[in-house]
């Protein structure tokens, strides 16, 4: 008998959260199935990863990026992406201006661990709970604000050449220096 995760997966989710979260399976022409689903509250996340665990899925990545409120405040909303039984989910989830943390779901998947401190070195998204919330890329000896003094790679790249590259890094490093 082949197993259906969907359904699976929507069953659990329903008798763990009830009606907070919204689902939908989609099915490509290649017969690729990918699950959306968005969490009403943020702390369901760790609900979410029993479920995974349980049916023996994983977790392949994290994603997180930057939204504004109705207020124009900044948020993050975190997407975890699953693989159930060669099945994709996006579970995404929100985290309010005010908050800045989000229980830490590693314990549960350990294929979290990488994902999840990258989420809190470069988004500053506190991980509650994380066995081992040590930085994952800049040594500890360098100040958190740092990221936000960085020139993104993006804006370098607008050189034509390696000449032009550099002159705009050190003019934006001077023009840091004229501003204090």
């Amino acid at each position: 008998m082949e197993r259906n995760i969907r359904e699976e997966f929507s069953k659990r989710l329903t008798r763990a959260l009830g009606k907070e979260f919204s689902l939908r399976w989609e099915t490509d022409s290649k017969g690729v199935i990918t699950g959306w689903c968005r969490l009403h509250d943020a702390r369901h996340i760790t609900n979410v990863a029993l479920i995974v665990a349980e049916l023996g899925g994983r977790v392949i990545t994290i994603t997180a990026y930057k939204t504004k409120d109705e207020q124009q405040r900044d948020n993050h909303e975190i997407a975890y992406h699953f693989d159930l039984d060669g099945c994709t989910c996006t579970v995404t989830i929100e985290i309010p201006w005010d908050c800045g943390k989000v229980n830490s779901i590693t314990p549960i998947l350990k294929s979290a661990d990488w994902t999840e401190r990258e989420l809190q070195e470069l988004y500053g998204i506190q991980l509650v709970g994380h066995p081992n919330p040590k930085r994952l890329f800049l040594d500890d000896s360098i100040d958190e604000g740092i990221m936000n003094k960085l020139i993104p790679l993006s804006v370098a790249m607008q050189g034509a050449t390696t000449k032009t590259l550099w002159e705009k890094v050190f003019a934006a490093i001077s023009n840091e220096g004229d501003a204090e």
